[in-house]
């Protein structure tokens, strides 16, 4: 069995705690880990899970928000402290691990703080990828968990909000919309960046 193959049967296996009495702690689980090595996005499971219940999804995006800066945070010493032993493993394991040497030598820590926050946004690039990266080129840890809070919260407290105002439609309505829906989150992350970068700047000597 394949790579691809083993990818989707996690996929489908993560889905199916949504359903589990027990999802809030699954859900705080896959998120946690996802953060540093787990190859199937939480949202598989918030999503789901927040649609079946919406009442709830507020506090669903509370509890993955809190446990993703939290794995996160794992990820980030796992870079820092960690790298031979099983930040290159788990890039090797993605077929990242070449990629990841030559961007070190590229890559300043301003830009990086820009791909923490879009891929705490916007999945671009994985979370995981930017967390060991974080690590490994010494982003300051509060700076890089900010950052993220920022970013993770406001994806999944943005999805909430949809879920609540739209139900079931919501997919629906992503599917359908998706350049608005994009072209909304790229204005919020000009003017959300803009002001960050404005405080690092001025205020913090970054």
């Amino acid at each position: 069995m394949n790579i691809k193959q083993n990818i989707k049967r996690l996929k489908n296996w993560t889905i199916s705690l949504g359903t589990r009495r027990t999802a809030s702690y699954w859900l705080g689980f896959i998120v946690f880990i996802e953060s540093s090595f787990f190859p199937v996005p939480g949202d598989v499971l918030y999503i789901p899970m927040s649609l079946l219940r919406p009442k709830k999804a507020y506090h669903y995006a509370f509890i993955a928000t809190v446990c993703s800066i939290l794995g996160g945070i794992l990820g980030w010493y796992i870079g820092a402290y960690a790298y031979d032993s099983i930040a290159r493993p788990v890039l090797e394991f993605y077929d990242k691990y070449d990629y990841f040497q030559a961007l070190q030598t590229h890559i300043t820590q301003e830009m990086l703080v820009v791909c923490i926050f879009l891929s705490g946004l916007f999945h671009i690039p994985p979370i995981k990828m930017t967390t060991l990266f974080a690590g490994a080129m010494d982003i300051p840890l509060w700076l890089f968990a900010t950052t993220s809070l920022i970013a993770r919260g406001a994806r999944f407290y943005f999805f909430a909000w949809l879920i609540q105002r739209f139900g079931s439609q919501v997919l629906s309505f992503i599917s359908k919309q998706w350049k608005w829906v994009l072209f909304t989150g790229l204005i919020a992350f000009g003017l959300i960046y803009g002001l960050f970068s404005t405080v690092l700047k001025y205020y913090l000597n970054f």
